[in-house]
């Protein structure tokens, strides 16, 4: 059983077992709908659901919502599945399709309309729409009195197919004057030709979320039915179907605020929009939200429940700073990842009065934060590569990098002084000629001489290449759903969302495994791209080391 957080939805649940309302376990469920892959916020929802029943020491059911058989597919099916077992919750054997109720909801479906309680209606979408209504006008009906043997009759004959989608709906008949418009005799059922992917041709009929949900909840003796606050509005709907059919069981519906993350969209539909238009490599590029695309980025299960929990669960919807996020995955990726050198821009270094033909092996920690880490070894030379970026010709004030005659330690090995700047005829430096200093060995007696800077660096004859993405945020602006007339979120794309560059890494990364974390010294956490090989190393940024956002859009 997990620590139980003190949030309202645990109060509620407290105090049901209290009053004896729940006759045995709490019992959850996740409901993903198999149209996409799930996103940070599903993260948060699942946290929620098998969160809530681990707290409790009950049960959380993973049923799939495939009730609308457009844009379902298996694939998403399986890819739920993966991310959700990645996240670190499991379901057992209680693995439901909604789609497995179909027949037992067609049965409640007749059951209300022969209690009067729904009835077949002939208005189209659009004159649905223009008889909804206002809050001083009841919506309307001329179907609403339709005799039940007549309704019966033509539910039947939905059913069977005898008319096309769009030609008649199966209502619920509450209360065409409420201020709740979900309570406005909402439609139940409709007709839809379209194959699904479990059920294939064998319904034309489907039914409306609404009326499925609190039915499969009931029928799998769902405890406490955990949604997002979107659906706060549609619980007297949900309460109204568990009261009227007779369904064995009668969950509770409570409702939490979902995730809002800045810089990024939430919407399933804009993130397909993303994938369909090539504005993304794909469900699982690393700068999308999705749980797939974060996996190959680098983010780490213990990171993403690390940050559900510390956001906590709210009544009131609100942006959360996606810094949060990114400060949860370097808290988790600084325990975790070993420390290795690697070239961004690489400048060659050539120490002059280091012999010719000899290498020496360095000793280095792994990472400082483990002491299990262990030790590696480098290679040490004459003929080096550092990062461009770390020198200056003519260095500005505050620049305490290696520039002419300028001292900075090697990361690991020795202090070196540039003595001299190679250029071609372009004027384009080429190399620089250092010293180093033999006594400033790290580890040595003398090593203490203190110096300002220290740098990374790699010896040049065992470096390998590497491919670099540097992934940044997808969207340039905090929050890309709010637009003008005119605009369109992926207006705001961020073009250097992702820079690509090729690098010189230290010899150990060849076999760097796919997933696993580093800490590229002084630039970022990385991990190998699932495309990496050892002929074609690829790595991708999962966050540089510290926020230079703010700063950079300041």
């Amino acid at each position: 059983m997990e620590e139980r957080q003190h949030h309202f939805i645990n109060d509620f649940i407290e105090e049901d077992l209290r009053m004896g309302k729940v006759d045995d376990k709490v019992h959850t469920r996740f409901p993903p709908e198999p149209n996409g892959y799930l996103h940070i916020g599903h993260a948060k929802a699942m946290c929620v659901d098998f969160g809530t029943a681990l707290e409790f020491d009950g049960l959380c059911n993973l049923r799939f919502d495939d009730t609308n058989p457009v844009k379902e597919d298996n694939e998403y099916v399986e890819a739920i599945q993966d991310d959700i077992h990645w996240l670190g919750f499991d379901w057992g054997d209680r693995l439901f399709f909604g789609s497995d109720y179909f027949e037992q909801t067609y049965e409640y479906a007749i059951e209300l309309i022969k209690k009067g309680l729904a009835y077949v209606c002939e208005l189209s979408p659009e004159e649905m729409k223009a008889m909804r209504g206002d809050y001083n006008t009841p919506a309307q009906s001329p179907y609403r009195d339709r005799p039940i043997e007549e309704s019966l009759d033509l539910f039947q004959r939905m059913r069977a197919g005898e008319f096309p989608e769009g030609a008649m709906t199966l209502r619920a008949k509450i209360d065409l004057a409420s201020g709740n418009w979900n309570m406005r005799d909402p439609a139940l059922y409709r007709i839809r030709f379209a194959e699904h992917h479990r059920q294939g041709n064998k319904w034309c009929i489907y039914p409306m979320y609404d009326f499925a949900h609190p039915i499969q909840d009931a029928l799998e003796g769902i405890t406490h039915s955990l949604c997002s606050l979107e659906y706060e509005a549609h619980r007297p709907l949900y309460e109204w179907v568990i009261n009227n059919c007779s369904v064995p069981h009668k969950p509770r519906q409570i409702e939490f605020a979902r995730l809002n993350l800045s810089y990024t969209v939430m919407s399933k539909r804009k993130l397909r929009q993303l994938v369909e238009k090539g504005i993304v490599s794909g469900w699982d590029d690393p700068r999308m939200p999705t749980l797939a695309g974060m996996r190959r980025r680098g983010y780490t299960p213990a990171a993403i429940r690390k940050f559900c929990r510390d956001i906590g669960v709210a009544k009131a919807d609100s942006m959360v700073g996606v810094e949060m996020l990114e400060s949860c995955i370097r808290d988790d990726l600084n325990k975790k990842a070993d420390r290795v050198m690697a070239v961004m821009k690489p400048l060659r270094v050539t120490l002059t009065n280091y012999p010719e033909g000899v290498t020496e092996a360095l000793p280095v920690e792994n990472n400082p934060e483990d002491e299990n880490a262990g030790k590696r070894e480098i290679i040490f030379s004459r003929e080096l590569f550092i990062d461009a970026d770390d020198f200056m010709e003519e260095p500005v004030k505050g620049f305490h990098r290696l520039y002419p005659g300028n001292e900075v330690r090697l990361k690991g090995a020795y202090i070196i002084r540039c003595d001299e700047v190679e250029k071609d005829a372009e004027g384009n430096i080429i190399r620089l000629l250092c010293s180093y200093d033999a006594d400033t060995k790290s580890g040595s007696p003398a090593a203490d001489r203190k110096v300002k800077g220290t740098i990374q660096w790699v010896e040049a004859n065992t470096a390998v290449d590497a491919e670099i993405r540097l992934y940044d945020r997808l969207f340039a602006k905090e929050n890309p759903d709010e637009t003008e007339e005119g605009q369109d979120f992926t207006d705001f794309i961020n073009p250097d969302s992702l820079v690509t560059v090729t690098a010189k890494l230290e010899p150990c990364l060849k076999d760097a495994e796919v997933g696993k974390p580093y800490q590229f010294m002084r630039i970022g956490y990385f991990t190998p791209d699932l495309d990496s090989t050892p002929e074609k190393l690829i790595f991708n940024r999962t966050v540089a080391l510290r926020d230079s956002w703010a700063k950079k859009q300041k």
